[in-house]
């Protein structure tokens, strides 16, 4: 078959090069939702310690922070981890 007299060549060939640009281009997308979601874990964690009104000595400030860290840190460990397992 020698579509558009020929203008893109062999059309298995092309076939081969649009589903190998496909690819590269999916790997890009993962890579990117991967780093989005790491950036989200760090900003959600930062924005949640920037939060917390530190009051008394620094045995309770740093009492405070690990309750904000038992509450956040779980929830930033599964997005790094499923934007890791994305990239798979």
């Amino acid at each position: 078959m020698e579509g558009f007299g020929g203008l893109f060549g062999d059309p298995d060939e092309l076939q081969k090069r649009m589903a190998e640009l496909a690819d590269q281009m999916q790997g890009q997308q993962k890579l990117a939702w991967a780093d989005n979601a790491i950036k989200l874990a760090v900003d959600m964690t930062v924005a949640a310690i920037n939060r917390v009104n530190l009051q008394g000595d620094a045995d309770a400030q740093a009492q405070q922070i690990r309750s904000v860290m038992a509450t956040v840190f779980p929830e930033a460990v599964t997005l790094v981890r499923e934007a890791r397992e994305g990239l798979r």
